[in-house]
């Protein structure tokens, strides 16, 4: 796998996990750790994008 697809797919799971919070944080029963563990996660994608993307 190249960096360039690598980054790719990292980017897409990005954006799914930003689908996957703004969805939870609009359901009025909203599980909070759900809710936190999901960011934590899309941060982690995120710091490994701009890793890789220098």
């Amino acid at each position: 796998m190249t960096i360039a697809s690598h980054l790719q797919e990292l980017r897409r799971k990005h954006e799914n996990l930003s689908s996957m919070v703004e969805q939870a944080q609009r359901s009025p029963g909203a599980d909070h750790l759900k809710v936190a563990e999901l960011k934590k996660q899309k941060l982690k994608l995120k710091e490994e994008i701009t890793r890789l993307a220098q």
